[in-house]
């Protein structure tokens, strides 16, 4: 939904999740009062996931992390999941903030490694996700609304995207690529060279 009527931010506030904020000498991290494998994660990975369009602190950090936090340790628990996560990611991208896009593409980086098969099951959904890729692929000035974000973490949304789609054909299957191309046209395969 509409920025600051995230479900993931009313959750929050309701102190629904098993997540508090801790610090540490590397900054901040979430503090997790329940394992994380133990959790419900048809639950919380979609609510975590709808969280990436924040932008505000704390609640931007503990979408962010906290997906990072369950993709590490969700194992088999992530296929079953991952169309529930289509939307949320589809909404992440189309709001088509650069700091934004950035944080979902390294989420989805993380997504395709997370758990046997996870890529391959994404690849009917790259029509959903990749078209809006298109606009920024070719982006490799950092202005307007993302220099100082992509300064400070020394990163270039071009690449990113670049490096995303690789990671999806990697881990994709004997279709992925046929499949990126037919949405992201300039998109030249890391494999077949």
């Amino acid at each position: 939904g509409p920025l600051g009527s995230t479900a993931f931010r009313k959750f929050y506030e309701r102190g629904d999740f098993p997540i508090a904020l801790e610090h540490d000498s590397k900054g901040n991290k979430i503090a997790w009062k329940v394992e994380i494998e133990k959790l419900d994660y048809h639950h919380y990975l979609p609510l975590f996931f709808d969280g990436l369009c924040e932008m505000t602190f704390p609640y931007e950090f503990f979408a962010r992390q906290g997906i990072h936090d369950m993709l590490e340790h969700g194992g088999n628990k992530i296929l079953p999941v991952l169309p529930q996560l289509i939307i949320p990611i589809k909404n992440a991208l189309n709001l088509r903030n650069r700091q934004v896009i950035c944080v979902t593409l390294k989420v989805l980086q993380h997504l395709v490694v997370s758990a046997e098969m996870v890529g391959k099951a994404l690849v009917p959904f790259y029509r959903q996700i990749l078209p809006v890729l298109n606009i920024f692929k070719n982006m490799n000035v950092n202005s307007g609304d993302g220099i100082d974000y992509s300064q400070q973490k020394r990163e270039n949304i071009g690449d990113l995207i670049q490096e995303t789609l690789e990671a999806f054909e990697r881990y994709g299957g004997e279709n992925a690529f046929i499949n990126i191309k037919y949405v992201v046209p300039t998109y030249e395969s890391c494999l077949l060279n």
